[in-house]
């Protein structure tokens, strides 16, 4: 598999993952619609890196060398950053904290950063030479 077909696959990912954030938001199942958004940015930041021949192992590299590599050069705006960290930090929350849940505010919040993430990720890769088609 080449580095286009994976960034495309990771893409595809996080597309279908920001559908089923959507779907469980549906269903009331907050925590899961938090936890399938944060992991709609984190496909999409593993795509950014992968664009860039990085690869990390642990979310929270993942997460920092999207910051360095991306936000602090000034290639993408730091909300990004700002918004995935925010939701790497709520997806610990609803996953692992069974007595505490997120509201659906955040999650309405968080599904609209995570669409405009989606968005300048794809028009990133798109101008990268890392295309749809």
């Amino acid at each position: 598999m080449t580095v286009a077909e994976e960034v495309k696959g990771m893409l595809a990912k996080a597309r279908r993952y920001l559908a089923s954030a959507n779907l469980l938001f549906q269903a009331g199942d907050f925590d899961s619609a938090i936890s399938r958004l944060y992991y709609a940015m984190f496909y999409g930041t593993e795509a950014l890196l992968l664009s860039q021949g990085k690869s990390f192992s642990s979310h929270r590299a993942v997460i920092a060398a999207f910051g360095e590599l991306f936000v602090k050069s000034g290639i993408l705006p730091k909300e990004m950053h700002q918004w995935l960290h925010r939701a790497f930090e709520k997806r610990q929350i609803s996953d692992y904290e069974y007595m505490a849940s997120v509201s659906e505010t955040e999650v309405v919040d968080l599904q609209e950063k995570a669409e405009q993430f989606i968005k300048n990720t794809e028009e990133f890769l798109q101008k990268a030479g890392f295309g749809q088609g």
